[in-house]
């Protein structure tokens, strides 16, 4: 028999938001990777542009401030996204995806805090 096998999609990560219309922007993400849906991202002060967010660095992309709603390809020219930019929202925290650098429990526990305070709520179960 043939197994298929469907890549995550928008409702694998998100399970609540209030208003659609309030919760989304339309953005730009930095060339340079291909996004998987439910990236964490972060905002780049200088540029506006997102990029995953990581663990340090100084240019804003630290801090989480957003979550990608579908994957978008961006390795060769910057790319336009929607994400999920605030709440009242939920996220599955099992469908996240953190840059590299975010790689140990306390640091994945910042970024679900910093997606918090933006009311997008991380939970294991939604």
């Amino acid at each position: 028999m043939t197994v298929l096998t469907q890549p995550p999609t928008m409702g694998d990560v998100l399970k609540y938001e209030l208003n659609p219309n309030f919760t989304r922007e339309t953005v730009t993400l930095l060339a340079g990777t291909a996004y998987p849906v439910g990236a964490v991202l972060g905002r780049i002060t200088a540029s506006g542009k997102y990029k995953l967010a990581t663990s340090g660095g100084s240019d804003g992309a630290q801090t989480a401030a957003a979550v990608l709603l579908r994957a978008v390809d961006a390795t060769t020219a910057d790319a336009t996204a929607i994400i999920l930019a605030r709440g009242p929202s939920i996220v599955s925290k099992a469908a996240l995806v953190f840059d590299a650098t975010i790689d140990d429990a306390a640091k994945i526990a910042t970024k679900h805090g910093q997606l918090a305070a933006l009311g997008i709520i991380p939970r294991d179960t939604a």
